[in-house]
């Protein structure tokens, strides 16, 4: 049995020790005849960097290791080319580390290209480099640039010392386009897109393959893989339940895994919350310290093609920061009012949708307690909806007073029900925020089992229940053979907490 390649980015590495491979060369031969500057975006840990030291073996023609797999037979091997590969990781944190960090990356692969630049200044360097490996090689340049970005994200929380960061790469990837033709293909990988005129400047030949349908299974591991390749490991596991916690990512061709996530999960055969644990949450926090968003929306988010290439400093959208980082995906595409590619974004599977609420619930609450999260999800699964209720006040009246201190956030019904939301939606079960009827839409529904809850919100002295029944929600329900409550809960702007709790069961259609 092959052994799991977790941790491995290195392509040799994994051909010449036998590590299982799932074979992605035929995208790679795609992208090289068809293209000469690309960019992809996928989120961490998806393995771009096992991608890009795929092109480098290709390239450098090292064509030992690619027996058995798509390319072998396809790519003249005798042509070979000498590669540039800055891999960006290091200390960011000033302006002059980074360019410390850019110029020992340069000098890295001055040594290993067997190449000497005179100049001290990391742009010169780069075009040197450039240059001097086309008259060395007698062979056009390849460059392969992984996370372009990360100079600038690890620096969210410093707007002006991502602006710096974003400045000086600005001033090195130019260094494409003025020593165009000195190269052969060059290749950029990345988490955010940021706008060619705001970091490319005038690459406009640069192709981003991030949406195109053909590409859009180029990193991750498809659910055929699981059932196949990955058939040693994955033969003991309800593979229903493996693609609930982590299948989803859709990238406009087939659902996919985060790789991390499959082969941590083939590895310690217990389900965890892998990839999110294995990062920090991307800035998010002080994304919704900016605004009074409405939680439940991001089941419901909808954004253009233009916006969800778009990612500027000076400007980021949430839903832009939660689809680029992986805390969203596309649920669908569809044509706009103006003709125009639109997408429904959703949370791709169980493991975001846990650690993605629980975050929620510590900015909104600063109360993040498992055993709380077990009672909420042990009163709706026996239908305990005083004890529910009971629970909701509790968890309202323990709410730090500073949260409402110097803003109108208690007056405000979207507060209430993004509480209650990212507290039901961290159960891990199925929960559907702005539920559509053909009478309009309920705030929440919550299916637990052979329990359907449709519940809906009110501050003030509005009757909640009363709503729900007058526009009979539940109606698209009955034919489901679940039981079905309606649960209208009211909240108290002075009190800060529920002022009516009402509820009923609906018998379902026999």
């Amino acid at each position: 049995m092959q052994k799991l390649p977790i941790g491995i980015q290195t392509f040799e590495n994994i051909r010449e020790e036998d590590y299982l491979y799932i074979d992605k060369t035929k995208e790679a031969l795609d992208l090289i005849n068809g293209y000469k500057y690309i960019f992809l975006s996928r989120p961490r840990r998806f393995g771009k960097s096992l991608f890009l030291d795929t092109l480098q073996n290709i390239f450098e023609g090292n064509q030992e290791l690619f027996e058995d797999l798509y390319i072998y037979d396809k790519w003249d091997w005798d042509i070979t080319y000498p590669v540039i590969k800055i891999s960006w990781g290091g200390d960011f944190k000033t302006l002059e580390s980074t360019q410390r960090v850019a110029m020992m990356l340069m000098q890295e692969n001055q040594k290993r290209l067997g190449i000497e630049c005179n100049s001290n200044i990391v742009s010169g360097c780069f075009r040197e480099l450039i240059q001097k490996c086309y008259e060395k090689y007698n062979q056009k340049v390849v460059v392969l640039i992984d996370e372009y970005d990360k100079p600038i994200l690890d620096n969210l929380d410093n707007i002006d010392r991502a602006k710096e960061n974003r400045d000086f790469l600005r001033g090195f990837y130019i260094q494409l386009k003025e020593n165009d033709k000195y190269l052969k293909f060059a290749f950029l990988t990345g988490i955010s897109k940021f706008s060619k005129a705001s970091i490319f400047s005038g690459l406009n030949n640069l192709v981003d393959i991030s949406l195109m349908p053909k590409f859009g299974n180029i990193c991750g591991y498809t659910h055929e893989n699981i059932k196949n390749e990955f058939y040693e490991y994955s033969k003991d596991f309800n593979l229903e339940k493996v693609k609930q916690w982590y299948n989803g990512y859709y990238f406009l061709k087939d659902r996919i895994y985060n790789p991390f996530d499959i082969l941590r999960l083939f590895d310690s055969k217990e389900f965890a919350n892998y990839w999110w644990e294995s990062g920090q949450a991307y800035s998010l926090i002080e994304m919704l310290k900016r605004g009074s968003y409405y939680i439940p929306n991001l089941e419901n988010l909808t954004a253009t093609k233009d916006l969800l290439n778009s990612f500027e400093i000076e400007d980021l959208k949430l839903e832009v920061l939660l689809y680029q980082a992986g805390y969203l995906t596309i649920k669908e595409q569809f044509i706009d009012f103006d003709e125009t590619m639109s997408y429904k974004l959703t949370v791709p599977n169980k493991e975001v949708q846990i650690s993605l609420n629980k975050l929620i619930i510590d900015y909104l609450t600063k109360r993040v307690n498992d055993s709380f999260r077990r009672n909420i999800f042990n009163t709706l699964k026996e239908a305990n909806l005083e004890e529910f209720k009971n629970n909701l006040i509790s968890l309202f009246a323990s709410i730090p007073y500073n949260n409402y201190v110097k803003n109108e956030i208690g007056e405000f019904e979207g507060y209430y029900a993004s509480v209650v939301y990212a507290y039901l939606a961290s159960l891990g079960v199925r929960i559907i925020a702005e539920d559509t009827t053909n009478r309009g839409r309920v705030d929440m529904t919550l299916v637990i089992f052979d329990k359907i809850y449709i519940i809906e919100f009110k501050v003030g002295s509005d009757n909640a229940l009363a709503q729900i029944k007058e526009k009979n929600y539940h109606q698209k329900y009955l034919n489901e053979n679940k039981e079905i409550y309606l649960v209208g809960i009211e909240f108290d702007k002075e009190a800060k907490n529920i002022s009516g709790f009402e509820w009923e069961r609906v018998s379902p259609i026999a």
